[in-house]
């Protein structure tokens, strides 16, 4: 299921980057409530808040390999993880590959959320942010170290002792 999550939201991200693409010009802008939200059409040649600019080579291998690893990662060891971590990676993963889809295609991203107050963005970023959100949240109140449950047994806690000793 989490396949299908990666491949529809990429597919998304695809489809809204293409209608910016199509019906306007680079450095055009839609006043959607002016001074607040705009629709912004810009190409970023880097990475979040533009850093790295050029650096294509780079900002495709990275991804691309992230993109693999995770892959790999959500068929091999998530099976009995709480639900939290494969979305995660999901949303993780398919932002990484609306965005190198772009690089690998144009050499830039093409970014058109626009806030006034903060960078431009895409719908993208939003998945991979979210997903790192769900990944903290998983981290926090979901992962459990695999000797948690049992770290204040009196075993464990004698072993400890006999450890220190």
């Amino acid at each position: 299921m989490y396949y299908i999550i990666i491949i529809v939201l990429a597919a998304i991200d695809q489809a809204i980057k293409y209608v910016v693409r199509a019906n306007m010009n680079v450095g055009e802008t839609i006043p959607v409530i002016e001074n607040v939200f705009h629709i912004t059409y810009i190409h970023n040649t880097g990475a979040a808040f533009s850093i790295m600019q050029g650096q294509t080579a780079f900002l495709i291998a990275v991804p691309a390999i992230l993109t693999i690893a995770i892959i790999v990662y959500l068929h091999k060891q998530t099976k009995g993880s709480h639900f939290t971590l494969p979305l995660a990676l999901a949303l993780i993963c398919a932002g990484g590959t609306g965005n190198l889809i772009d690089r690998i295609r144009f050499g830039w991203v093409v970014d058109f959320i626009d806030f006034r107050v903060f960078p431009i963005f895409n719908a993208a970023d939003v998945f991979v942010c979210t997903g790192c959100g769900a990944l903290i949240i998983y981290m926090i109140f979901f992962d459990k170290p695999k000797n948690a449950e049992n770290s204040d047994s009196p075993d464990s806690v004698e072993s400890a002792r006999s450890v220190a000793l």
